[in-house]
Formats: structure tokens, C-alpha cells, sequence
């Protein structure tokens, strides 16, 4: 039971499908500025049904986020997949927040890592959040990177 009394706990990790293990592992770890772990391969029948790709083999890694969370990237071997429309509004989409000190400099090292910023950094300029800093980048699978800067943490 979870410390609020409800039946989960908090987040183990998150998992991201990518077209190139290779690829997104250097690009997770320049960005994060960590190297990757437990890269192995999967595979078994209980894999093929709990997925639901039946003699299925997936090669993952996983990257330590900073705070604890964990991503675990995924390359799902023997299938030949379209990936997602990497819209934001698309249904399923997911993304990745990423808390920041500095905007620009984490901007910039997120781009020189190969993201593709979606649009310059914004300003939020009233309500609840006046004055964070925010940006929208995608990785080189489409997945959307949030950047927060907090106007707590503007100079």
C-alpha cells in the first residue's frame, strides 16, 4: 500500500519504445550527463504475452534520471513498427519534464545533444506560473522534452 493509503505506490520508471537502441542511449546520456546500465536483451514467452507480441525479443537499457525516476528504453527486435505521430495532442502521447536552473544553457545543451526544439523557450506571463520558463524539444524518436525553469529559480 502506497503512503496515501491507495493501492499504488510511486512511479518505478518510464519506458519509452525507440527505433535505435544505439542512437537513443548516446542521446539520453549526453543530455542527462549519465551513462546508461543494464543493457541486456529480453526475451521468453511470458515477454510475448505480457506485451502482447507473441515470441517477441526486446533489447532495453535503462538511464538514471536525476531525483530516482529511471527511464527504460526499449527497441523491440524482430518488428518492423511505424512510430507514433510525435504530435503533443495525438492521444498516447507522452513526455519527458525535466526541472532546469538555467533555461538557455539547458536549451542549448539539449539541442547541441541533437534534440529539435518544437519552439524557443517561452515566458509564462500570468496565472499560477508567471514567470517560469518553459520549452518543448523532441529526442530522436519524437518524444517530447519538457524543460521547467521555475521563476523560483530565475536570477
Amino acid at each position: 500500500m502506497s503512503p496515501t493509503g491507495g493501492p499504488l505506490g510511486p512511479v518505478h520508471h518510464v519506458g519509452i519504445s525507440v527505433q535505435d537502441l544505439d542512437r537513443s542511449v548516446r542521446f539520453w546520456e549526453g543530455l542527462i550527463g549519465v551513462r546508461s546500465r543494464d543493457r541486456s536483451t529480453l526475451d521468453g514467452p511470458l515477454l510475448g504475452r505480457l506485451v502482447g507480441y507473441p515470441d517477441v525479443r526486446i533489447e532495453r537499457c535503462w538511464i538514471d534520471l536525476p531525483d530516482g525516476l529511471a527511464l527504460e528504453l526499449l527497441h523491440y527486435l524482430d518488428r518492423d513498427e511505424e512510430p507514433y505521430p510525435s504530435g503533443t495532442a495525438h492521444p498516447g502521447n507522452v513526455h519527458v519534464c525535466l526541472k532546469v536552473a538555467d533555461m538557455d544553457h539547458a536549451h542549448d545543451h539539449a539541442v547541441s545533444c541533437g534534440a529539435v526544439p518544437v519552439a524557443a523557450p517561452i515566458l509564462v506571463p500570468a496565472g499560477p506560473s508567471a514567470g517560469t520558463r518553459i520549452a518543448y524539444l523532441k529526442d530522436p524518436d519524437g518524444v517530447t522534452i519538457e524543460l521547467v525553469q521555475p521563476r523560483s529559480e530565475r536570477a
